[in-house]
């Protein structure tokens, strides 16, 4: 089932989510901020590549949604002076949308793919010589007379990009000479991001208003510039366009996201599960209905991040609110649970 992405903190792009991203994105390695360690060798890669004159190798870019990905690659063309081509997994649906996008590529051409674990098969297996000996099987003809036709392709580099590494097939994760995974970001980073895009934006920001909404980003650039955009339109209302640090509680009360970036829907799950199953253990589908989400939506986007704050733990027997997540809720924790 398709994920819900309505919600303002979601790290799905939402509709609006592009023009902004675009608008602030950066353009070169040194004004990407964070994921240092993939900047090093990016810029180790990509300076041999120069030098050789050759493209890079295929790039693998693995991840939560929101953390950049996308800019990375983006950013990846701008440094090597290439074309990027921007596609996705489920745009292409049968074999020829695949070729019609190959042979169009120039010498050097960057085709990024996102969401590429979406590839269909009968896809995915032109994609094989493709990125390998940089040609292209046509098959003309059917049955007995069928002949395979062997086009030559430019030397291009593919850049793939997907939330779920685990759904690539081995075939196709094997023909990336270069993976990456994406971390989350450090509140450091977050407020340097937020600062570059209110210097963007035209928007004067206060150091602690800074550091509030950054706190409240669960550590996912996307979402930063989201709330910061959310903020400022509330100081332009109800202030006199300054980013203090009074209106920014002002709006996050408003728009209901609390001190560590939860809304009403990851409170309700904490909630539900120490309301109705005693805090657990009580497995996913039962969560799911009990909580009127979907259990993908519920696995896939709102457990990572109460993981991460140690709110909530996962296991066997389904899933636990832990004594963290009680503090967080105001409650106290049954001594039957307490050690």
């Amino acid at each position: 089932m398709p994920i819900n992405n309505d919600r303002l903190i979601s790290p799905i792009e939402r509709q609006g989510d592009e023009k902004l991203d675009t608008s602030l994105r950066p353009k070169t390695l040194s004004e990407y901020v964070g994921q240092e360690r993939i900047k090093e060798n990016l810029t180790i890669t990509i300076g041999a590549a120069k030098k050789r004159q050759e493209p890079i190798e295929h790039v693998l870019l693995y991840g939560a949604p929101g953390l950049g990905k996308t800019t990375l690659a983006h950013v990846i063309a701008k440094e090597i002076g290439s074309d990027i081509r921007v596609t996705s997994g489920p745009a292409i649906e049968k074999s020829g949308d695949l070729a019609a996008i190959l042979t169009n590529l120039e010498e050097g051409d960057i085709l990024f793919i996102d969401e590429i674990h979406r590839l269909p098969k009968a896809v995915e297996e032109i994609l094989y010589p493709a990125m390998e000996d940089y040609a292209l099987d046509i098959i003309m003809g059917k049955g007995p007379s069928a002949r395979t036709l062997r086009l030559d392709l430019p030397k291009f580099t593919i850049i793939g990009a997907t939330t779920l590494a685990s759904l690539l097939s081995s075939p196709l994760r094997d023909r990336f000479g270069i993976t990456y995974h994406f971390n989350f970001y450090e509140a450091g980073d977050l407020s340097k991001i937020i600062a570059r895009s209110a210097n963007i934006l035209g928007v004067s920001i206060d150091a602690d208003a800074l550091e509030e909404i950054a706190s409240r980003s669960r550590r996912t650039p996307r979402i930063a510039n989201r709330l910061l955009k959310r903020v400022r339109d509330y100081c332009d209302i109800k202030g006199d366009g300054q980013i203090t640090l009074a209106k920014s509680l002002e709006a996050f009360d408003m728009l209901e996201v609390d001190s560590l970036g939860l809304d009403l829907i990851d409170r309700r799950i904490l909630e539900t599960i120490v309301s109705k199953f005693q805090g657990g253990p009580v497995g996913l589908n039962t969560l799911a209905a009990s909580t009127g989400e979907d259990s993908d939506t519920i696995e896939n986007i709102y457990e990572p991040y109460l993981m991460q704050l140690g709110f909530l733990d996962r296991s066997p027997r389904g899933r636990q609110v832990t004594s963290l997540g009680y503090q967080h809720l105001g409650l106290n924790e049954p001594l039957s649970r307490s050690k």
